[in-house]
């Protein structure tokens, strides 16, 4: 989200005015004459005749590449205001303002100095601009600067540490499981935080297609940092967020729109999901970077809105490349030279590391923007976007995988400052673009066709050149078993359980027609439509409850009474089943007969 400044118009006399006669003495001595007097409405006077026409050519072409380069960018910004963090985002240094003598308490100006000047309005402390009367004389001849160009990859360096994951198939998968999960009264939360249970995430790892991003072991001390779950801990959350699940005492259950989004478009869930996310309060994800603490309490009340710097990752992700790999700290640049502007707290005084007083980020140096933002924005991506399957992820182990806040006190046993500093690099895919609204369709991303195969009429599939890559093997493995590095079997056992899973069987199908030359065997064709019609033969309508009458006489009442008979179904003598969406209608039908049953 870019910066406002909200500025009176200031023009070259109002800001000159601002300063002493002895900061004036200074400036005007940068210019090629004397001034005649050193009175203050003289040496204003002198300054701006130098500030116009050939002069103020004469001056600009004394100034040095970068210095140029600043007054660009501030001649064609909002305001003319000059952003040095932005600018070094931008170029990879700051400008020479001139020189402080060793306790910085006398500053000898540069050149620089003439053409930006710090005023003081409505708020705006001594802010850095070029006044608009000036701007409009430099953009006589100045350039607009170039826009910030996003620098991408089409493949991943060569790296043994990085893991890769696709994550856009496996939310296919995930989303529909997981529901399925919290149906069945699986997923447990805590009913004070909404977060999930240690129980819970281990079992939500477990059923993630490809688990979670970093295996979920024991600390092999006490004081070992943790990395734990991501994705299990994010799914929980994300699904409260977003109304598909509500809380009934310690468990999820699905609502209404939940049980909708049982039987709709998977990606048109994801996409409900990441919009609501965007403005939920449900959690702020900071607090997730464990290691810096003091958000709660007096800091809870600095913490800037979580809807803004969202919005913020938002717009900066919209910028990226769909397809193409992007390094996050050249994500992290973009977002600064682009003026993807947001703040985590208004006091970074309020935050510290391991100590209150010695450990707090207000010291300088202390809350950079890699350190604080930074950190907030690979949470982002990499605990909710990732897991939504918005972007491709590439991560090593967090230990060691950034330093920069090794400087600072209190980090000496700390191996890293959170569980995200590994993320590596993104891929915007077609489903984040799809989430984000850059497009009104959704088109999945197409796995490139790396090998051959051939297809055997006994369902074995031998890997002709090539080996599979990454991602031909993860579709691949959904539907057959790996004999050996270049031999598979279909399996029907793993057909099935894809299917029930969300899978298309089409995709094995095409898989192997874009990889194969040859028409498939008939055994392959007979198999695939065999799968096809067997693994939906059945579906899952949601959990029920059993209920026992006390005597058949009972069961053939609640049974057949026009009151419950909708709502149940009878099973055996004395009976009765009641999908867990109807009980409560069940319960204040029978009470209508005369009855109760007791809740467990």
């Amino acid at each position: 989200m870019p910066r406002t400044v909200i500025l009176d118009p200031v023009n070259l006399r109002y800001a000159l005015e601002q300063n002493t006669v002895d900061k004036l003495k200074l400036l005007a001595a940068l210019l090629p004459k004397k001034p005649k007097s050193t009175r203050k409405g003289e040496l204003i006077a002198f300054i701006e005749s130098h500030l116009q026409g050939d002069r103020l050519c004469e001056l600009w072409d004394g100034l040095d590449d970068v210095q140029q380069l600043a007054i660009a960018e501030a001649t064609y910004s909002e305001q003319g205001v000059f952003i040095i963090d932005r600018f070094k985002a931008k170029y990879g240094a700051a400008p020479n303002f001139g020189a402080r003598d060793v306790l910085e308490y006398n500053h000898t100006p540069s050149l620089l100095s003439l053409f930006f000047h710090s005023v003081n309005r409505r708020g705006a402390s001594f802010t850095t601009l070029i006044p608009n009367d000036l701007r409009k004389r430099l953009q006589a001849f100045v350039e607009k600067p170039k826009a910030f160009t996003l620098q991408q990859l089409e493949t991943l360096p060569q790296d043994a540490e990085l893991t890769h994951r696709d994550t856009e198939r496996a939310v296919q998968i995930d989303l529909p499981v997981l529901l399925r999960l919290i149906d069945d009264g699986k997923v447990s939360v805590s009913n004070k935080t909404f977060q999930p249970s240690l129980a819970t995430m281990k079992l939500l790892a477990q059923n993630l297609s490809s688990g979670d991003f970093y295996e979920l072991k024991p600390k092999k001390q006490q004081w070992n940092q943790d990395i734990g779950p991501i994705k299990a801990f994010a799914w929980p959350l994300l699904l409260q967020a977003a109304k598909l699940v509500e809380l009934s005492g310690s468990k999820l259950k699905l609502t209404k729109t939940g049980r909708q989004a049982l039987t709709k478009p998977v990606h048109e869930v994801l996409h409900l999901i990441w919009q609501r996310w965007t403005k939920t309060t449900i959690l702020d994800e900071f607090s997730r970077i464990n290691e810096i603490k003091g958000q709660q309490g007096k800091g809870k009340r600095s913490m800037t809105a979580t809807n803004s710097r969202r919005s913020a990752i938002n717009g900066a992700l919209a910028q990226c490349p769909v397809g193409r790999w992007v390094a996050i700290d050249e994500f992290w640049r973009f977002m600064q030279a682009a003026d993807f502007h947001f703040e985590v707290t208004r006091d970074p005084w309020r935050l510290y590391i391991v100590d209150r007083e010695y450990g707090s980020l207000g010291y300088q140096d202390y809350h950079h923007w890699s350190v604080v933002q930074g950190r907030y924005v690979l949470c982002v991506l990499f605990e909710y976007a990732a897991t939504l399957g918005m972007i491709d992820v590439a991560y090593k182990d967090p230990v060691g995988a950034r330093r920069d806040f090794s400087h600072m006190w209190g980090t000496d046993d700390l191996d890293f400052l959170s569980r995200y500093d590994g993320l590596q690099y993104i891929r915007l895919s077609s489903l984040g673009a799809y989430c984000l609204g850059l497009t009104a369709q959704y088109s999945p991303t197409q796995i490139q066709t790396l090998s051959t195969v051939s297809m055997l009429p006994s369902l074995k599939i031998n890997i002709i050149g090539n080996p599979l890559s990454d991602a031909e093997s993860l579709i691949l493995e959904n539907y057959a078993k790996q004999e050996s590095e270049l031999l598979w079997h279909l399996d029907k056992e793993r057909s099935l359980l894809a299917v029930e899973n969300g899978h298309r069987i089409s995709e094995l199908r095409e898989f192997l027609e874009a990889r194969d030359d040859q028409p498939l065997p008939e055994t392959v064709e007979h198999f695939i439509s065999t799968i096809q019609k067997q693994g939906q033969a059945l579906r899952h309508q949601g959990t029920a409850i059993l209920i026992e009458c006390m005597d058949s006489q009972l069961a053939d009442l609640v049974s057949t009474s026009t009151h419950t008979k909708s709502l149940c179904e009878r099973v055996g003598k004395r009976h009765l089943v009641v999908k867990t969406s109807a009980e409560e209608k069940f319960r204040k039908a029978i009470h209508e007969l005369g009855y109760g049953m007791p809740k467990v």
